[in-house]
């Protein structure tokens, strides 16, 4: 209305008084439109100043007719949908054509509490990094313009936010196509679903929480399982590095170290990969893996080398070759049960690994761990399983340092962790990195 009350041919007391008018209509998120009238005659397209096209000039008589107000539908399913976003920890930002006032009543309607009452897109600043700070301050915009809408989301880039972007209009195109996930309606504009990356067929904003859902769990989990699968690496490399350069033999049969790499990673790894995961995203995948992986490989490796110096030393045979049960079953230590205690302690470890990996615990994951322990000592004890791994229980003391080296490499791997997260900014347990 604002376009046309200035260019009414009324005094400014009534000018004033529309004005007023108008603000409280859109104020209380209805749509305002201003009807006028003029005597002076219409003219044509050709004429120097017509009053529609490129260079339109409103009449000089130009006198208000009525104040016309369009009542907002509101969508059904918005209020739980902003709440659930709000929840998560995205950030909104409302963006319209329509007057600021109106666009603010309508969120405010919906549940959706901001301080301010609305910006207004025209006095948006033209420089990118300004244009920032205001949408850094501000959540609701009206009178934003299709170029504009673009810009805001550029802007938003520019300070590295990843934008998604919801239009069904033909104005929303730009904007839609230049977010990193543009968002249209099924009963959007055909230019609008050309461009958008996702069409929501229905229409429904609710669907929204269970996309946002899914694409979190996938690219967090691939985050954790790869933490989980670059330690593997790592501790795998560095184990037959370091007892190759100490010319002691492989304390371990590959059937032995499946059964480990089963317990503290194939089983669970397809457990988590479907498990929701409500951590945000964050740059800097690999690095952050790396940077816990290969402490924890370290550490791994040193409980490993722990437990065979302990055993060795204990029988008082630091050849580097321990007979076979069948070649001398009367010897202090033979290598079976040498295998078994870096079974045991490989194990142990690995699975307070798969403990630090799987936070937040819940009740699914802890009964996940659970679980496992209780296949561990059943893959220990039970005969058939001794049969098939080459198990031979060691004596009680070497038993006793598998189980305390494990718990040593546990307290480093948990030191690392806290470590590595407060390097990143996440709070410890929390799902959701800061940033």
């Amino acid at each position: 209305p604002e376009a046309l009350i200035d260019a009414l041919s009324v005094d400014t007391v009534a000018r004033a008084e529309l004005h007023e008018s108008a603000k409280r209509l859109s104020s209380s998120g209805q749509r305002t439109m201003l009807l006028a009238h003029s005597t002076t005659p219409s003219r044509s397209a050709s004429a120097a100043h017509p009053w529609f096209g490129e260079h339109a000039v409103l009449p000089g008589d130009l006198y208000p007719a009525a104040v016309v107000t369009f009542e907002e539908k509101v969508r059904d399913d918005a209020r739980e949908t902003l709440e659930y976003f709000q929840q998560q920890g995205v950030e909104l930002k409302v963006i319209s054509g329509d007057s600021p006032h109106t666009v603010a009543a309508v969120a405010r309607q919906i549940g959706w509490e901001h301080p301010d009452s609305g910006y207004d897109a025209r006095n948006l600043p033209d420089n990118i990094e300004d244009m920032a700070a205001v949408m850094q301050e501000h959540s609701v915009f009206g009178r934003v313009s299709p170029d504009q809408k673009e810009q805001m989301v550029k802007a938003l880039q520019h300070r590295e936010h990843v934008v998604a972007m919801t239009g069904d209009g033909v104005n929303d195109a730009l904007a839609v196509k230049t977010a990193d996930l543009g968002i249209a309606m099924g009963d959007a504009a055909a230019a609008t679903k050309a461009v958008s990356r996702l069409v929501l067929l229905d229409s429904k904003f609710s669907r929204l929480p269970s996309v946002l859902a899914e694409g979190r769990k996938v690219i967090a989990n691939m985050e954790r399982l790869a933490h989980l699968f670059l330690a593997k690496t790592a501790y795998a490399f560095l184990f037959v590095l370091l007892f190759s350069l100490l010319a002691w033999q492989y304390p371990a049969l590959p059937r032995q170290m499946s059964t480990a790499d089963f317990l503290f990673i194939g089983l669970a790894s397809f457990i988590l990969a479907l498990m929701p995961n409500p951590r945000r995203y964050v740059a800097g995948f690999l690095s952050r893996a790396l940077k816990f992986a290969l402490p924890t490989g370290i550490m791994l490796v040193a409980a490993l080398w722990g437990i065979n110096w302990y055993a060795r030393a204990w029988a008082g045979d630091f050849s580097g070759v321990l007979p076979y049960a069948s070649e001398d079953p009367g010897a202090p230590l033979v290598m079976e049960q040498l295998q078994t205690a870096t079974f045991i302690t490989l194990t142990l470890a690995g699975l307070w690994l798969l403990n630090v990996i799987s936070r937040p615990l819940n009740w699914q994951k802890i009964g996940m761990l659970i679980a496992l322990h209780i296949i561990f000592i059943l893959v220990l004890v039970v005969p058939l399983s001794q049969w098939y791994h080459h198990f031979i229980l060691p004596p009680t003391p070497i038993i006793i340092a598998a189980v305390g080296i494990a718990a040593l490499g546990a307290l480093g791997i948990e030191v690392i962790h806290r470590i590595h997260d407060a390097r990143m900014g996440l709070a410890p347990d929390d799902p959701r990195p800061q940033g």
